[in-house]
């Protein structure tokens, strides 16, 4: 009998482990740093950083003097070159090796700029990356908050169905007694079975909200969990924000999206730099050394020239200065000037065109907050009255002194009044988020 019973024991963990697995809880921060650690386009921007971090290594590199090694080994057969300086009709195996240096001492600065111009350009894409971690730690912020919100609306649904089942076991028993119509019953009924399915309705998108911050983790929705809910202070909607302009002085300064455009100038400045750089002359500085062995080199008497002998009597040395003048190049100079030029005016414009948008996403922003605010205040006031109207048609229903239609207006419109507000008040929390976001404040809840 005891063989039998092992089988429910274990499903019964089973579930109990499944059920320990979903009531796993992340916070915000959890959530972020999650995403900021796993998302892709986030490692594709990092992995873009690496790239120009090397760039900005060889360019410094360059700068330092190469050198370079050349080995050789040549089988001769017939007729060939002897060490006496006579051709010879004979088999050799001859070795020669050479080793040079060169370093460049003036070029115009190029190699210069092009350091320079290379450190902005990875500046210019570690503010890319910053900007991709903002935007998805907004973008999650957004979803945990819709999150909040979808909860608190399943909640009121849930409290106006048990308000409603209370009323429906008052009314059953007003008709059993006969103080009301049967006709009242079942209204109550029918408003029942359409909160119910507006609860499952709202069940459903919070379901969906889950959904969609999963997906923005880039979790499978089988790796489930569920999400803190902070205690929000009590929200003061008559809170003066900051002003937008205000808000503008302080994000042109730390908005990560001009800081790459302002590292994008200046690489194009050393662009410009590096082009006129090249209508000077280069010059270098170089040395070699070279050396070689044949097996069949002999003296006058005959007798083979060993390897010692060679090397001391081959090597062959020098160093010297090379100085290239640029007289005519097709006008390859010229056009690199041109285009550079063009190339910094234009960022120029973007550099502008990105604080023109920044100050008119700002400018929204504040609008969107100012009038959450005035929602959330106006809502507040709905509610309060909504909520006295409801308890005198309470009072009255449950005497008779009206019938279920007017009581089950005033308590949807209690209903809706409350969603209003909800709705309202975590519009208003992400909107000032944003203006927090824009100040350079951290997302938290």
């Amino acid at each position: 009998m005891k063989h039998y019973l092992r089988i429910p024991v274990i499903l019964i963990l089973m579930v109990f482990a499944i059920g320990a697995k979903s009531q796993e809880v992340w916070s915000l921060q959890k959530c972020i740093d999650y995403a900021l650690e796993n998302n892709i386009e986030i490692k594709q921007k990092a992995l873009n950083s690496d790239y120009y971090g090397n760039k900005l290594n060889q360019a410094k590199s360059d700068r330092l003097p190469n050198l370079n090694a050349y080995l050789s080994n040549d089988m001769s057969y017939g007729r060939s070159l002897s060490y006496d300086n006579t051709y010879k009709n004979v088999n050799s195996n001859s070795s020669s090796a050479t080793v040079s240096s060169s370093i460049t001492l003036w070029n115009g600065s190029v190699l210069r700029n092009t350091v320079k111009k290379a450190g902005f350009d990875l500046q210019s894409k570690l503010q890319d990356l910053q900007k991709a971690k903002d935007d998805i730690t907004l973008n999650i912020a957004a979803a945990y908050l819709d999150i909040l919100l979808a909860d608190e609306l399943v909640a009121v649904d849930a409290d106006q169905t048990a308000i409603t089942k209370m009323q429906i076991d008052r009314t059953s028993k007003l008709v059993d007694a006969g103080s009301l119509a049967r006709g009242s019953l079942l209204e109550i009924e029918a408003q029942l079975a359409r909160e119910e399915l507006e609860l499952v309705n709202q069940q459903n998108s919070l379901q969906l909200a889950y959904l969609n911050l999963y997906q923005l983790l880039e979790l499978p929705s089988a790796e489930s969990f569920k999400i803190v809910k902070p205690n929000f202070p009590m929200l003061n909607a008559a809170e003066t924000m900051l002003n937008s302009m205000d808000i503008f002085k302080t994000a042109v300064d730390i908005r990560p999206e001009i800081k790459s455009a302002e590292y994008q100038l200046q690489s194009a400045e050393k662009d410009l730099s590096i082009a006129k750089g090249n209508q000077y002359p280069d010059l270098t500085f170089g040395l070699n050394y070279y050396n070689a062995y044949n097996n069949k080199y002999t003296n006058t008497n005959g007798s083979t020239i060993n390897l010692s002998d060679q090397l001391s009597n081959n090597k062959r040395y020098g160093f010297g200065f090379d100085l290239t003048i640029p007289i005519f190049n097709r006008r390859e100079v010229k056009n690199g000037i041109s285009n550079a030029m063009i190339q910094k005016n234009n960022l120029e414009l973007e550099l502008q065109s990105a604080k023109n948008l920044l100050r008119k996403d700002i400018e929204q922003a504040y609008a969107n907050a100012l009038a959450a605010m005035k929602s959330y205040m106006a809502n507040q006031k709905a509610v309060d009255s909504m909520t006295e109207s409801f308890r005198y048609t309470e009072e009255k229903f449950n005497v008779g002194m009206v019938n279920s239609v007017e009581y089950n207006e005033s308590k949807n419109n209690l209903a809706k009044a409350k969603s209003d507000l909800l709705q309202a008040k975590y519009e208003y929390i992400f909107r000032t988020k944003i203006l927090d976001f824009y100040a350079g404040k951290a997302i938290e809840l």
